[in-house]
């Protein structure tokens, strides 16, 4: 389950991320749910105001400092990895470090 939670600081986040413009930029097709027990997998993020509550916590910045690229989807179908990633498996897994 991908819990997330928006870092405040660089430092405070597990991984970097850009939200990219174009799905063929991307690396990670996500869907936000409107609900935690929607949240399955990478691509489905349930986001959360609780830091204690999410397993990945993620700074947004920019396209060159990012680990990981993604692109916001519509539905749930097409949610998840474009390519092989080396985080694949770390947003629903547990706390990356």
């Amino acid at each position: 389950m991908a819990f997330i939670y928006q870092a405040a600081t660089m430092g405070e986040g597990h991984v970097r991320v850009a939200i990219v413009t174009t799905r063929a930029d991307a690396d990670l097709l996500v869907h936000r749910v409107s609900s935690s027990g929607l949240a399955r997998g990478d691509g489905l993020w349930f986001i959360t105001r609780e830091k204690q509550n999410a397993n990945t916590w993620v700074f947004f910045t920019t396209i060159g400092m990012a680990q990981v690229k993604i692109f916001f989807v519509d539905t749930y179908d097409e949610a998840g990895w474009v390519r092989p990633h080396p985080y694949k498996g770390k947003f629903s897994g547990s706390r990356i470090s």
